[in-house]
C-alpha cells in the first residue's frame, strides 16, 4: 500500500554468514517441516488404502465418499486463510497449533464409533493438516533466499510423493495387523517429535503489530470453496450433475465468489490481496498449477485402474504399480529442485522441459492397450510421473520471488491451492467422461445375441458398477447370475467380462487424452511466463 512499509523477510536482507548454531537451528526446523509433511500426506494414503475395512465395520457404504471429501475440503480451505493469517500474526504457533488440531483429529477419528463421527473429525482433522500444508512452503521462504528455495521445496514435494509410495503398504500392514484404529493412533507419537521440534527450534516469531483479521472474506471464501468441491465430489456419482442439487451447490458458489471478490477489492487487509494476483508471472504460475495440479491428481487415480480394471490385477498388485510413477515424481521434484538452484534462475526452460515430458507422458498412456507389456507399461506410468514432478517445485518459488515478503505466506499456500482445485476439477471432468464412454462402449462390445441371454438390466447394473473388473467377490455373484444359462453360462460371462475390460481401456483411452489436452493447454500458457532471476541475498535469521 502507499505510504505502508513492506515488512522485509530474512531472505530479503544483505546476506551474511550464518552462525553455526543459527545454521543448526535452521536444519532442524527444515527437518521437521519434512516430518509435519510426511506425517499428513502418509496418513492420507494410509485412510484411502484402509477405507474399506473402516467401512465393513462401521458401516453406511452410501456415504463413504465423505470421509475423504471431509478432510479435503476443509483442509483446502485452510490453505490460503492460514497463509494470510501467518503473515499477519508469524508462523510458528499457527505451525504448531495445526500439529496439534491434526494429532487430536487422528485420535478422534481412531475413537469414532459411527461413519458419521469418523466424517466429523476427518473434518477437523482437515483443519490441521491444512494449516501444516499451507505452512509448509511458507517456511521455505522465511528459511531460505529464492534463489535456494527450489532445491528445499524439491525436498519438500520429493517427500509428498515417497509418503504416498508407503503409505497403501503401511495402511494394509497395520489394518490386517492390528485394527483400522491404528491407522489414525499411529500419527500421534510422530506428530509429538514434530511439536516438540517446532517449540524448541522454530526461530521464534517477531512482535508484529496489531492487525485487523477479514472476518467477512474468510466467510466467503469458505462459502464458495466448499460448495464447489462438494458439488464436484458428489456430481455425477451421489447425484446427476443436472439435479437441483449440484446446480444448487455450483450457483451457490459462484454467487459466493463475486461477493468475495467485491470485498476483497474494498477491504484494506483482505484474506486474498487481490492486486498481487494481477502480476502477470504469479497468474500464469497459478494457472500453470491448475493444470498440471488436474493431470496429476487423475492420472494417479487412471493409472492404478488400468493395471486392475483393464489388466486384472489385484488391488494389492494395483497399488504397486503405481509407486513407478509416484517415484517418478520424487525423482523429478529433486532434480527441478537441484537445478533450479543450480541454473542461477532460469526457470522458464525448466518449467517448459517439464511439461513437455508429462504431455509426452500422458500421450504415452493413452497408447495403452490390454496387450500391452507390463514392463512397458510401468515405464510409461513412471515417465509420466518424472514429467509431473518436474513441475512441483518451480512455480512456489516463482511466486514467492515476485511477491514482498509481508503477503509471503497467503502467496505461495496459493500454489497449493489452485493444484488442490485443479485435481478436484479434473476428478469430476474425467471421471463424468469416462463413466460416459464406458456406458455408451459397453453395449456395443456386445453381440446382440449374448445381451439376449443376460437377466433383464443386468447390462445397465454393469455399465454404472463394473465391480467385477476390480473384485473377485463380485465375480463370483455375476458367474452364480449367469449361472441359469446352463452350459452357456461360462462363455457368456467370459464374452461379458472381455467387453467390460474392453470398454474400461477404450474409456481410458479416451480420457488420457484429455489429460494430454490438458497438458498441452499447460504448455501454451506456461509459455508466456516471464522469467525473473531469482534473488539471491539471505542475511542471518534471528526472527520469523
Amino acid at each position: 500500500m502507499p505510504g505502508k512499509t513492506i515488512r522485509k523477510g530474512p531472505s530479503e536482507t544483505a546476506a551474511a554468514v550464518i552462525p553455526p548454531a543459527l545454521k543448526r537451528q535452521i536444519y532442524v526446523t527444515f527437518a521437521g517441516v519434512l516430518l509435519a509433511i510426511f506425517l499428513s500426506t502418509m496418513d492420507d494414503t494410509i485412510v484411502a488404502t484402509a477405507l474399506p475395512r473402516i467401512l465393513a465395520d462401521l458401516g453406511g457404504f452410501a456415504h463413504y465418499t465423505l470421509v475423504t471429501t471431509s478432510y479435503l475440503i476443509t483442509s483446502t480451505i485452510m490453505i490460503p486463510i492460514t497463509g494470510r493469517l501467518t503473515d499477519l500474526f508469524g508462523r510458528k504457533w499457527f505451525y504448531t497449533a495445526g500439529l496439534i488440531i491434526f494429532i487430536v483429529g487422528s485420535m478422534l477419528s481412531g475413537i469414532s464409533q459411527s461413519l458419521t463421527e469418523l466424517i466429523i473429525f476427518r473434518g477437523f482433522q482437515g483443519i490441521g493438516g491444512g494449516v501444516m500444508i499451507s505452512n509448509a512452503f511458507s517456511v521455505i521462504g522465511d528459511l531460505f533466499p529464492p534463489a535456494e528455495r527450489g532445491k528445499y521445496q524439491g525436498y519438500i514435494a520429493a517427500v509428498f510423493a515417497v509418503a504416498a509410495v508407503i503409505g497403501p503398504f503401511l495402511g494394509g500392514f497395520i489394518t490386517d495387523t492390528f485394527s483400522w484404529h491404528w491407522i489414525f493412533y499411529i500419527n500421534v507419537p510422530l506428530g509429538i517429535v514434530v511439536i516438540l521440534l517446532f517449540i524448541f527450534f522454530f526461530p521464534k516469531p517477531k512482535p508484529l503489530p496489531r492487525q485487523s483479521i477479514d472476518y467477512t472474506g474468510i466467510a466467503l471464501l469458505v462459502a464458495a470453496t466448499a460448495p464447489f468441491l462438494l458439488a464436484l465430489s458428489w456430481g455425477g456419482a451421489d447425484y446427476p450433475w443436472s439435479s437441483p442439487v449440484i446446480i444448487g451447490l455450483l450457483v451457490f458458489s459462484f454467487v459466493s465468489l463475486i461477493a468475495f471478490y467485491l470485498v476483497e477489492v474494498r477491504t484494506r487487509e483482505p484474506i486474498l490481496p487481490m492486486r498481487y494476483f494481477t502480476n502477470r508471472i504469479v497468474s500464469i504460475s497459478l494457472a500453470v498449477t491448475f493444470f498440471t495440479g488436474f493431470v496429476m491428481y487423475s492420472a494417479i487415480i487412471l493409472v492404478p485402474l488400468y493395471f486392475q480394471g483393464v489388466r486384472g490385477l489385484s488391488p494389492t498388485q494395483s497399488g504397486g504399480s503405481l509407486t513407478p510413477m509416484l517415484l517418478g515424481v520424487a525423482a523429478g521434484a529433486l532434480i527441478a529442485g537441484q537445478l533450479m538452484s543450480r541454473a542461477h534462475g532460469h526457470y522458464k526452460m525448466l518449467g517448459t522441459s517439464g511439461i513437455i515430458v508429462m504431455a509426452a507422458g500422458t500421450g504415452l498412456l493413452a497408447t495403452l492397450r490390454i496387450s500391452t507389456g507390463f514392463p512397458y507399461a510401468v515405464g510409461i506410468s513412471a515417465f509420466t510421473g518424472l514429467g509431473l514432478g518436474l513441475t512441483l517445485p518451480l512455480y512456489s518459488t516463482v511466486v514467492q520471488n515476485v511477491t514482498p515478503y509481508n503477503v509471503m505466506g497467503v502467496m505461495i499456500s496459493s500454489v497449493p491451492f489452485s493444484r488442490f482445485i485443479g485435481g478436484s476439477v479434473g476428478l469430476a471432468i474425467v471421471g463424468s467422461v469416462m463413466n460416459n464412454r464406458f456406458y455408451g462402449l459397453l453395449s456395443s462390445s456386445l453381440p446382440a445375441s449374448v445381451q439376449s441371454q443376460l437377466p433383464s438390466g443386468l447390462l445397465a447394473s454393469l455399465a454404472k458398477n463394473p465391480q467385477a473388473l476390480v473384485s473377485s467377490q463380485a465375480q463370483d455373484t455375476l458367474k452364480q447370475t449367469l449361472s441359469g444359462l446352463g452350459t452357456q453360462a461360462g462363455p457368456v460371462y467370459d464374452q461379458v467380462l472381455a467387453a467390460l475390460r474392453t470398454s474400461l481401456m477404450s474409456a481410458l483411452t479416451d480420457v488420457f487424452l484429455v489429460l494430454l489436452a490438458i497438458s498441452i493447454i499447460s504448455l501454451i500458457v506456461e509459455l508466456f511466463i516471464r522469467e525473473v532471476p531469482l534473488r539471491k541475498g539471505n542475511a542471518p535469521i534471528a526472527e520469523i
